[in-house]
């Protein structure tokens, strides 16, 4: 059966883009919906700060005539002018089960980023690793988190047959809200003593200044992590829109002498309060949201960030500070009603950070997986709207 391939313009020809999930997951009762109006803001320029410094394309599928899936394609050129590794990113990436579609969305996206120069491709990405990022390959059935991907099972093996191939896994974890162990208190007990040592909570009214801090510590604390550009300031203040709906007091800094030197960044999970809405945002959805949220309020949150400037992690005085912030987020969770959350993603080799969840209580509950490929020359484009369709 024929397949052609569509591209689609980012901020203008999205509908059937958008539409490709919820012909995927349809019946999947671990899938949530994401609100529809978030993923076009996220795929329209004039909304979303990535495309100041990254290119975009959009694909879709088509066999038989029926919609089959979807792929994005990127380059940014600050991973580029950091890494230099000549890699492009895709995303998106959600089929049917059907490893024709797979493979040609996957050649597809490896050809536009082989015209520009790019001789690897690596993802998924959606659109930056800063986003949903992986494809889940374990934890199928787990509830639905705040901007973590979700997949059916066969997504995966179609990826591999694609001829993509593992380049990192990320973990993510589960923890049931419960007091903090004897290490993370006593961490916790060392670092509140420290006279020059301040939590303080993020400031909803005074965002857009708590932002840059955020930033500033957020660049410094992940530097030297595998796959790391650092977030732009015009990305800070889109961060700033996001939080002033979804932060609580489990967002906060850790200050020294008044200068933030760590951050801890956790969110409401929306996933849990609009697995109803169908990803629709209409007036009786706006109400509902506003009572889930504000009044009942979701019983669990996911800590996106928990990062310390490097200069600290180098200071015998402040060693148990990374312990002391996760018994501090565990205690004002505590005191907030919540019954669990999730930590991550952590990447499956940053040993440090994964010792200090396992010890905090955490268990690994999803796993993501990242894939590349050389973009190289079988990649091969298929027909744009109006070409001739060919068979793969």
């Amino acid at each position: 059966m024929s397949i052609e391939i569509k591209q689609h313009e980012p901020g203008k020809d999205l509908k059937d883009f958008m539409r490709v999930p919820f012909e995927v997951y349809a019946g999947d009762p671990a899938w949530v919906a994401p609100l529809n109006i978030q993923i076009k803001e996220r795929l329209t320029p004039e909304k979303n700060p990535f495309f100041h410094h990254a290119e975009v394309a959009l694909f879709t599928a088509w066999k038989g005539g029926k919609l089959s899936g979807r792929i994005s394609a990127q380059v940014d050129h600050d991973h580029l002018r950091i890494h230099g590794d000549d890699a492009g990113f895709f995303g998106f990436f959600d089929t049917l089960e059907d490893q024709e579609v797979a493979t040609a969305l996957v050649n597809r996206a490896a050809s536009w980023l082989a015209d520009r120069g790019m001789s690897l491709m690596r993802g998924p990405c959606s659109l930056s690793i800063n986003d949903e990022a992986g494809i889940l390959i374990e934890g199928f059935d787990e509830p639905a988190v705040i901007m973590s991907a979700h997949h059916r099972a066969y997504q995966g093996v179609l990826a591999e047959g694609a001829g993509l191939r593992k380049v990192k896994d990320c973990y993510s974890w589960w923890y049931d809200i419960a007091a903090p162990t004897p290490p993370a208190q006593q961490a916790w007990d060392m670092i509140a003593a420290l006279p020059e040592v301040r939590f303080r909570t993020v400031d909803r009214k005074k965002l857009e200044t708590d932002a840059y801090d955020i930033l500033d510590v957020y660049n410094d604390a992940f530097q030297h992590n595998w796959g790391f550009v650092p977030a732009t300031k015009a990305e800070a203040e889109r961060m700033a829109e996001d939080l002033r709906a979804l932060a609580t007091d489990l967002c906060f800094f850790v200050e020294i002498g008044g200068r933030p030197v760590a951050i801890c960044i956790a969110l409401l999970n929306l996933d849990e309060v609009i697995r109803d809405f169908n990803g629709k945002l209409n007036p009786m959805n706006v109400a509902k949201l506003w009572w889930r949220l504000k009044v009942r309020g979701p019983k669990s949150f996911r800590c996106i960030l928990l990062g310390i400037r490097q200069e600290l992690r180098r200071e015998e005085r402040y060693r148990p500070l990374a312990m002391a912030i996760s018994a501090e987020l565990i205690r004002r969770s505590l005191e907030m009603g919540y019954e669990w959350a999730d930590l991550g993603w952590t990447l499956e080799d940053n040993h440090p950070v994964n010792t200090i969840i396992r010890k905090v209580g955490g268990r690994i509950y999803k796993r993501y997986r990242l894939y590349e490929k050389e973009t190289g020359d079988s990649a091969r484009p298929g027909p744009e709207v109006g070409s001739p369709r060919t068979r793969t």
